[in-house]
């Protein structure tokens, strides 16, 4: 009797350590079998805050009827790890519509995750990303098995417009009304006038003048220029060179200039090719030379500079230079320079800068060899004279 009484408690013992491991392993997830259907699942409430997905093996599961339109996993994921999750199963119709993914996922690395299984069907339409992903790492992520084949992108920018986006005059059918076509700036042919200098020299009782008129465009103009001077004396004498040219931007701050011109002081006809533009620290620079009719080549140069006092008053101070390649005995002309003249006005613009009357001071002196034969026939050599008159333009 005393034998069978512990022949019974040894058999209680094992009973109970049988239903213990029975238990443990059933709580052990490595026991789980793979190819569990989780087709049916429903994740609506599921926290998945602070969950390890670094060994998770989903390769043999079948997910393609798997819920989770309200998913909630606005929670901190920050930490959570996918780098060895095993997603290769069938998630074709997995519903993310309603999922909330607006949480910290800023440091979530699915570098390891096997996406390669088919998930062609997958709905994350209504799916809601907002939060902090920045910091996702996707680097190793396979998701070659997933189709964008039928991915609609027609709201987003970039790429090549098809080529009959857009109709060659830009109207795209649509009549242009009573106005008619509009023309780009740069091909309208316009016109204008420039009047550099319209004053009088008290000194030498005398009116100086120089103005420059163009029509055309932006590329290509036709310009008529002169300029000179009227005695206002008893012999009412006027001397002038004018010139008709072809006009062309040669660059960014110069401009060409090419024709035929006339001077009326020596009563000889030319021909006439210069530049002018603006040159470094806002200098306004023209170099034209003439060449005449007998030989004779006159070069002009001149150069000026507007300094703005305010906005209406401007300092101009002008320099010009004019040299001949040989003598000319009957009209007072010797071989290189021999005119210099130098101009400051004070100017004040009105009428939106389109009017400037100005008084100033000029100064005049022949150069070289020219200043004994004016000696010699009894003319001024230096001469200098207040001056007051009017710029304008339009």
């Amino acid at each position: 009797m005393k034998i069978h009484k512990v022949g019974l408690r040894f058999a209680g013992v094992s009973s109970l350590v049988l239903l213990a491991s029975s238990f443990a392993n059933a709580a052990d997830p490595s026991t789980v079998k793979k190819d569990m259907t989780m087709s049916d699942m429903d994740h609506s409430s599921m926290d998945m805050s602070n969950m390890d997905h670094g060994s998770m093996d989903m390769s043999g599961m079948d997910m393609s009827d798997m819920d989770h339109s309200s998913m909630d996993m606005s929670g901190n994921m920050s930490d959570m790890d996918h780098s060895g999750m095993d997603m290769s199963g069938d998630m074709s119709d997995m519903d993310h519509s309603g999922m909330d993914m607006s949480g910290d996922m800023s440091d979530m690395d699915h570098s390891g995750m096997d996406m390669s299984g088919d998930m062609s069907d997958m709905d994350h339409s209504g799916m809601d990303m907002s939060g902090d992903m920045s910091g996702m790492d996707h680097s190793g992520m396979d998701m070659s098995g997933m189709d964008h084949g039928s991915m609609d992108m027609s709201g987003m920018q970039g790429g090549e417009a098809p080529a009959d986006a857009r109709s060659p005059d830009y109207s795209n059918g649509v009549p242009y009304g009573r106005f008619g076509k509009p023309v780009m700036m740069g091909s309208l042919p316009l016109w204008g006038v420039s009047v550099e200098t319209l004053g009088y020299q008290f000194e030498n009782d005398q009116i100086d003048f120089e103005f420059d008129t163009w029509y055309g465009t932006d590329s290509n103009r036709v310009t008529l220029r002169s300029e000179g001077s009227a005695q206002t004396n008893d012999d009412k004498e006027i001397d002038s060179l004018s010139s008709l040219a072809y006009w062309k931007p040669l660059g960014i701050f110069w401009n060409g200039e090419a024709g035929i011109a006339y001077n009326t002081e020596n009563d000889k006809s030319a021909i006439m090719a210069g530049i002018a533009g603006t040159a470094p620290y806002f200098v306004e620079t023209d170099a034209r030379a003439y060449l005449y009719t007998d030989g004779q080549v006159q070069l002009d140069l001149g150069a000026a500079y507007e300094w703005r006092l305010d906005q209406r008053w401007v300092v101009r101070p002008e320099l010009e230079l004019t040299a001949f390649s040989k003598d000319d005995t009957d009209n007072g002309i010797t071989k290189g320079f021999n005119e210099f003249e130098a101009e400051v006005r004070l100017a004040y613009e009105t009428f939106s800068r389109q009017l400037a009357p100005y008084v100033g001071f000029s100064y005049e002196s022949a150069l070289g060899d020219a200043r004994d034969l004016r000696r010699q026939e009894d003319e001024d050599v230096d001469s200098n004279s207040l001056t007051a008159g009017v710029m304008f333009w339009f």
